[in-house]
């Protein structure tokens, strides 16, 4: 039986798509079956940056109406065996997906796949909510900034009222991903620190992602930034992220960029 893991957020623009992408790949290129899951409908980018689109005949709400099969709307990654993707419709709203419907199509991919990474629209609307109903984990995405941060506060709120965990009387475990994130900024007060971020938020952190231009280049090419360019430091951390939700102790660092052909990997600690 698979783990469901909606990644998350309150405030759009803050690389939910992009993490979804980036983790679903760093955890199949350890070996595990992934399938990650578009619940944005209407906009629907995680095909663009999985480099799908073009492959995209069947989508979720075909899938959750029963026009088509789930494995009629799969789509293998060309890349890597154990990466599918269930894209999102772009010409229907989020009214036409119904909560058995979800429950249906999440209850099949737990029975195929380790993992099933559901990347959530931003904010408390309907299509957040079914994408966070059946988690069993949910990574909450934050830029180190005051209205992120606050709008966060909000999701974990949710998080543990909305879910059928919550409605068992469960926790769902939860955890914190700050990404976009600039150490010389942070020391200058010209964002949050990290501990800032945690004190406010209180749930244990997955990961920093930092600030970097190998994460525009990676979407631009249809490739998660963890498949097209494994070494940068925004793929470092996202496969440390990867490890820590297998299980694996792994020290939190912020990677930094290697400079030169003798550069080697240096990172910041995080408290």
């Amino acid at each position: 039986m698979g783990k469901v893991l909606v990644v998350t957020s309150g405030k759009g623009g803050v690389g939910k798509t992009t993490s979804t992408a980036a983790l679903g790949a760093a955890l199949a290129r350890t070996g595990e079956n992934v399938v990650v899951v578009d619940f944005d409908v209407g906009l629907r980018n995680l095909d663009l940056v999985m480099g799908a689109e073009r492959r995209v005949v069947f989508d979720l709400i075909n899938v959750v109406q029963g026009d088509a099969k789930l494995s009629q709307a799969l789509i293998r990654d060309k890349r890597m065996d154990t990466l599918s993707l269930l894209p999102a419709s772009q010409t229907r709203d989020k009214d036409a997906l119904s909560v058995e419907g979800v429950d249906k199509v999440i209850a099949e991919l737990r029975e195929k796949f380790d993992w099933v990474i559901c990347d959530s629209p931003a904010g408390i609307e309907r299509g957040a909510l079914l994408a966070m109903r059946n988690a069993d984990i949910a990574v909450v995405v934050t830029n180190p900034e005051v209205s992120s941060v606050r709008d966060s506060d909000r999701i974990i709120g949710m998080l543990d009222s909305k879910t059928l965990k919550a409605e068992n009387g469960e926790r769902i475990e939860k955890y914190l991903l700050v990404t976009r994130y600039d150490v010389a900024r942070a020391a200058r007060n010209e964002m949050l620190k990290t501990e800032d971020v945690l004190e406010i938020l209180s749930i244990p952190l997955l990961g920093i992602i930092p600030e970097s231009e190998e994460v525009l280049k990676a979407s631009n090419l249809g490739a998660p930034v963890t498949l097209n360019n494994p070494d940068a430091a925004p793929s470092r951390a996202y496969y440390d992220a990867a490890r820590r939700l297998k299980g694996e102790t792994v020290e939190v660092v912020v990677p930094l960029e290697r400079k030169g052909f003798m550069g080697r990997l240096f990172g910041r600690r995080v408290a």
